[in-house]
């Protein structure tokens, strides 16, 4: 027998609203900071709503600039339903590129890493599929948002 090769298929896309960074100082693996997420949408095709004004994504960020992405949020549907969302990933690209990033310059993301993976969870019965399906996430940095596509992993 041979293992299944995972097949991606697309879901959904979000856009993540995001406020200014509270920064925490230096941890024990980098500088740390939080960044609230404040709203957003999710734009289908499985998934269509939108992002809570509920979470945040702790970071922490690497001696050369990489970032360990550790979000929580919640959405809800324009059926009522409510979607939490933990997702995890990293984030790296050229010391050039991430200050440009970090200048709030819109930059081609071909030209950085923002990948992630993410668990979501739900009560509601007409979305209970998502409690056993893992996502992979693409994503794109900009000044005061994110954007992730997600891919449902069959």
């Amino acid at each position: 027998m041979q293992i299944p090769v995972p097949v991606l298929t697309y879901s959904f896309t979000l856009r993540v609203d995001l406020a200014a960074p509270i920064e925490m100082g230096a941890g024990r693996a980098g500088q740390r900071r939080i960044i609230p997420i404040i709203g957003g949408a999710a734009l289908g095709p499985d998934i269509v709503g939108k992002v809570l004004n509920l979470g945040a994504d702790w970071q922490t960020v690497f001696a050369d600039g990489a970032v360990h992405l550790d979000t929580r949020y919640a959405l809800e549907t324009e059926d009522g339903a409510v979607i939490e969302v933990v997702n995890v990933g990293a984030r790296h690209g050229s010391p050039e590129v991430i200050a440009r990033l970090a200048a709030g310059e819109d930059v081609d993301p071909a030209s950085y890493y923002m990948r992630t993976a993410a668990r979501l969870e739900t009560g509601d019965e007409r979305y209970g599929w998502v409690n056993h399906t893992l996502f992979a996430g693409a994503g794109i940095r900009r000044a005061s948002s994110v954007e992730i596509a997600f891919y449902k992993v069959e």
